[in-house]
């Protein structure tokens, strides 16, 4: 039958950015207390002492003798049997890096939706490569959940697909809350490179809404996307899966129409004439898709799979073609 998690594991939370942030707060609607490791001396003063982060969402208000909260990594981990990663992938390495403790024996939930830069694989090969964390024992976090709106709780849909289904029902019963609905998945190659890839069409609508395109284009370009993710699923990793499901489709969808999209936002800033630079400098957040436009763009060259949008996008971010001439090309190739 393979690892089972016990309802009773604990859980520890790496990462305070906007998603860390609300995947604590869905956690203490079930758990007694919260493990949270905190890197921002600032965020850490915050919330030990006014029970915000001061950074993002600081509109939660958390109960503090319910957070164990540490600069420590190590101390977080050590005492978890649950360890979700919430980080950037960019930041992935740096944050892992002065861990000593173990996570052979742990049970790791990855809700980053990136792909680690200069490896070319996903947060679950990762860790399964680097840190001997076996598959069986490795669980997928996505969406469509943007952070703000879970902080305002409002309804939304969370998937958390594992090896064994009955691991992401245990999982699933210590993240729904009243404004959370879950849905349950085994495909965590699937789920994990539908929240990475989508990050990319984001960018992509981002730009043609700054270039002057209207609805019915971005229509078209999304519903091109949503092709397109499912064939580079389906010629990497065949399986039986349904990609109009909220986990592919639901997840490509919000983070291209949503105003909270981070992805969005910078290709909107790139349509708008900003350099890659400047625009990575003005946006707070890390745009994901930056990272994982390269990376999809490398590992394709083992498959070879037809995926006009992504590369527009690669061609813009690091071709340093002109947003206007790729897109123009683009609509040329859709259907």
């Amino acid at each position: 039958m393979g690892y089972r998690i016990s309802q009773q594991a604990r859980c520890a939370v790496i990462g305070c950015g906007s998603w860390g942030t609300a995947l604590v707060k869905i956690l203490l609607e079930n758990e007694r207390s919260v493990a949270w490791h905190i890197n921002e001396p600032d965020v850490l003063e915050s919330l030990r002492g006014h029970g915000k982060n001061s950074r993002y969402l600081s509109d939660i208000h958390f109960d503090r003798k319910r957070l164990h909260l540490s600069a420590d990594i190590n101390e977080v981990v050590r005492d978890a049997d649950i360890i979700l990663l919430v980080v950037p992938s960019a930041f992935l390495k740096i944050v892992l890096e002065p861990l000593t403790e173990s996570l052979s024996e742990k049970f790791v939930l990855s809700a980053i939706k990136g792909i680690v830069p200069g490896e070319l694989v996903t947060v679950a090969e990762y860790m399964n490569q680097h840190y001997g964390v076996p598959f069986d024992r490795i669980g997928i976090a996505v969406g469509p959940t943007h952070a703000e709106e879970v902080a305002l709780e409002r309804l939304s849909y969370l998937t958390i697909g594992c090896k064994n289904l009955e691991n992401a029902r245990t999982i699933g019963r210590k993240l729904e809350a009243e404004y959370i609905r879950i849905v349950h998945s085994t495909d965590i190659y699937g789920i994990e490179y539908a929240a990475i890839i989508k990050n990319i069409y984001a960018i992509a609508v981002g730009i043609a809404v700054s270039l002057g395109y209207g609805d019915n284009f971005l229509a078209v370009l999304i519903s091109n996307a949503a092709r397109e993710l499912d064939r580079f699923l389906s010629g990497t990793y065949p399986a039986e899966r349904n990609t109009h499901a909220s986990a592919y489709l639901g997840d490509l969808l919000v983070t291209s129409y949503s105003q909270f999209s981070r992805n969005r936002t910078f290709g909107m800033m790139l349509g708008k004439g900003y350099s890659v630079q400047n625009a990575r400098i003005e946006m707070s957040q890390v745009a994901e898709g930056y990272y994982a436009s390269t990376c999809i763009h490398e590992i394709n060259k083992r498959f070879g799979i037809e995926m006009p949008i992504a590369d527009a996008v690669y061609d813009i971010i690091y071709g340093g073609a002109r947003p206007g001439e790729i897109i123009q090309k683009l609509t040329k190739q859709l259907i």
